[in-house]
């Protein structure tokens, strides 16, 4: 008999049995029965979840007696294995498996072969449907997938008969549903407090059993019809720039999409009696199956793939479209999704969004980059918060320890809230220095200047009473677009950031993108490659060889800016001739307006990034070049200790505070001297007071941070005499010690200098 032939059988006979007026433990002794008739085996169990022991419901074949009275942990013996990995076992000899566990009361001694599938239910094991035969053998394709099918519908059949708690049919156990903590990798710092909302809301199979196997059969042709024409879209729309990942990422759904063995077996479940919803999903079951087993992790990758189509087709037939920006979000919310893109975040109303945690999640993911930008705390690598968060309840994300509270207690949400209002009460003093101006008890003005990126940023300057924009990242608009920008989105881009600014000053940093931060639709071939993305094919470098992307931004600076000053600004730039080349680019636009009649800039002031530890080897011939000079920390510390910033392990192993980047810089700032380019710093390191201390003390007087930033830093300025601190800086420096943050934070303790 077929696969679907017996899951069909099976089917049939379960509903006669569940639909009867027996009671909940009379219908699972027939259960098994059935299961093993039906598949011809000696032995038949069931395993259900119970005060988070898997404890043996039914079985034919097994002493009776042994029923209710033998029970396993999760990830216990066989039965547990199965549980806690959610994957399905077939033994021709039970005993030679490392997590076998002899059970005397059960009178399995001499059973040998024995094959398992877990019941699961919301994406969680809730019990164990096990068989098992006398003779050693292992058990055929089409009863394991019979098997496979059977647990599914058991699992809705079962918690619709009450047979276990709701709160395990949700997959939480009894210390799930209290308070509980996950941990996780800071990608974006602070605090945060919400209730849990998915990105993508869980489909919710209603009905598993099919009253038409025709109807079903062509709900799921139309909704395979629906999806090849959105992947079909995607591929349309876009404006590649070459060949690259994106096409090879689109030709696998497009593979997928159109996989007649796919569809073959969401159609085999059909006819096995399942309805569509539930024949996408118990297909879905195998994947993830087999995803578990496969070491190579570009075959894993192609999985993943296949199960991102499944839950697209699963909510195309379900009707249950739209992620949960689109559906509007109530009130104060955590974010919990698997991974999200920037564009996605950033279509949630910043109003109600207060924090994102990811099961996945990485420090260079575009999403990090914008959600830093948004002020939104996000916590990444939250393994299994699938399994432990439900929709709505309470979470405390507390991402500067890289931890998440759910269904928090009274005593900790008090302890959260009071160190959440010392918090806003720091913030309430920070506004009260907005129109203040950064004058050192020495009387020096120090400039202090915001990062930003999106338009609504710049609403931070009335906030701050910052002093201008000391880098507007382009790049953004590229991150956020499923296409290349066209020049009168950016142009409109750039003339809202200068109106909104005012009188206040925005440095333009054209498009660094590439590297870590590679968009689909612009990929260079010799960024394919690339063993270390972040020192590879990217920034300046792909904007060169992309001369038409460099155009196309230049004249939509150029036209912004008309009747106005221009700031214009080239990341990573290792030798002068890169930073000609990008001007040229400039001034030949400049002159192609000219020959237009065009409106033009006042005046245009280029400068260039500090990021690639050579270009101090050759300051002398740049700076006669350039109008001002941003050293950006974040790349030229990675660079100088050869310590990549994605990585965690070396994340916090490289102090800002090492005489080795001390001196560095402070030799960058000696050679300014004399020189009629300003000097100034972009990156976190600026926005931290004790390495802001350290920064004025070795002759920087410009400081480019995040917004909320400024009113600390402002804050620092106030107290600080130039005259002491670079004093101080200047010992410290000629004859080091073992720890120059310790002394420097000692000596501002002893001034009252309050630090981060």
């Amino acid at each position: 008999m077929s696969a679907t032939a017996s899951a069909r059988l099976i089917l049939t006979r379960l509903h006669e049995v569940m639909a009867s007026r027996l009671h909940a433990q009379g219908k699972l002794d027939q259960v098994v029965d059935v299961i093993g008739q039906s598949l011809d085996s000696e032995v038949c169990s069931i395993y259900l979840l119970r005060e988070g022991m898997l404890e043996l419901f039914a079985t034919r074949g097994l002493n009776k007696s042994a029923v209710h009275v033998t029970r396993m942990a999760i990830g216990e013996g066989l039965t547990g294995t199965i549980a806690a990995n959610i994957e399905t076992l077939n033994l021709a000899e039970a005993k030679a498996h490392p997590d076998f566990q002899y059970r005397p009361e059960t009178g399995e001694e001499k059973y040998h072969s024995f094959a398992g599938v877990p019941i699961v239910y919301r994406e969680r094991a809730v019990g164990v449907l096990c068989v098992q035969h006398v003779d050693p053998r292992r058990y055929e394709d089409i009863e394991i997938e019979a098997l496979q099918t059977t647990a599914m519908v058991l699992s809705e059949l079962i918690a619709n008969a009450g047979l276990i708690d709701e709160e395990e049919a949700l997959g939480l156990t009894e210390g799930q549903t209290g308070t509980h903590t996950v941990t996780g990798l800071t990608l974006v710092k602070g605090l945060a407090a919400g209730q849990a909302v998915y990105h993508q809301p869980r489909v919710t199979i209603d009905q598993v059993m099919a009253d038409d196997i025709e109807a079903e059969r062509q709900r799921v042709y139309r909704a395979f019809d629906k999806m090849r024409e959105q992947i079909d879209n995607m591929a349309s729309q876009a404006e590649f720039g070459g060949a690259g990942e994106h096409e090879e990422v689109l030709e696998t759904y497009k593979m997928f999409a159109y996989d007649e063995g796919w569809s073959r077996r969401i159609n085999e479940a059909i006819d096995s009696g399942l309805t569509a919803e539930a024949a996408i999903e118990r297909v879905q079951q195998r994947t993830r199956m087999r995803m578990r087993e496969i070491d190579d992790p570009l075959l894993a990758d192609r999985m993943h793939d296949l199960e991102d189509l499944a839950n697209r087709l699963l909510r195309i037939v379900s009707g249950q479209l739209g992620t949960a920006a689109q559906q509007g979000l109530p009130r104060d919310s955590i974010l919990i999704a698997r991974n999200l893109g920037p564009a996605e975040l950033l279509e949630y109303d910043r109003r109600r969004l207060k924090g994102v945690i990811l099961d996945e999640g990485s420090l260079t993911a575009h999403v990090v980059i914008v959600a830093r930008a948004m002020g939104i705390p996000v916590l990444g690598r939250a393994r299994g918060i699938r399994g432990i968060i439900r929709d709505g309840d309470e979470i405390l994300l507390d991402a500067d320890h890289s931890t998440a509270t759910i269904r928090p207690s009274p005593q900790v949400t008090a302890a959260f809230d009071e160190r959440f209002a010392k918090t806003r009460e720091k913030q309430a003093a920070y506004a009260k220095l907005r129109d203040v101006e950064p004058f050192t008890r020495c009387g020096t003005r120090i400039q202090v200047m915001i990062n930003a990126g999106l338009r609504d940023d710049i609403s931070a300057l009335a906030m701050t009473g910052a002093d201008g924009v000391g880098l507007f990242r382009t790049e953004f608009q590229f991150l956020v677009s499923a296409t290349l920008p066209q020049r009168e989105r950016q142009t409109r881009l750039y003339r809202d950031v200068l109106d909104a600014a005012g009188d206040k000053p925005v440095i333009f940093r054209t498009v660094d993108i590439g590297g870590d931060k590679a968009v689909p639709y612009l990929q260079s071939e010799h960024a394919e490659h690339d063993e270390n993305p972040a020192m590879g094919w990217r920034a300046l470098r792909l904007a060169l060889e992309r001369e038409g992307l460099l155009k196309v931004q230049a004249r939509a600076l150029l036209e912004a800016a008309a009747g106005r000053d221009l700031y214009v600004m080239f990341p990573m730039v290792s030798e002068p001739w890169e930073f000609d080349a990008a001007k040229q680019v400039f001034e030949d636009q400049l002159n192609h307006l000219r020959t237009k009649k065009k409106l033009l800039p006042d005046s245009i002031r280029f400068g260039a990034m500090l990021e690639v530890p050579a270009l101090a080897e050759v300051l002398d011939i740049l700076l006669p070049r350039i109008h001002f000079l941003s050293v950006g920390t974040n790349d030229l510390t990675q660079f100088l200790f050869a310590a990549d910033r994605a990585n965690p392990k070396l994340a916090e192993r490289y102090d800002w505070l090492s005489p080795s980047i001390l001196r560095f810089l402070r030799r960058v700032s000696l050679a300014m001297v004399g020189q009629q380019v300003e000097l100034g710093i972009c990156g976190e390191m600026g926005g931290r007071r004790l390495e802001a201390l350290a920064l004025l003390g070795i002759g920087f007087r410009r400081l480019s941070i995040t917004p909320a930033a400024v009113g600390p830093i402002k804050e620092l300025v106030r107290k600080v005499d130039l005259g002491e601190i670079t004093s101080a800086m200047n010992g410290w420096l000629s004859d080091p010690t073992v720890n120059l943050r310790k002394e420097l934070q000692a000596w501002a303790d002893q001034r009252g200098i309050e630090t981060d």
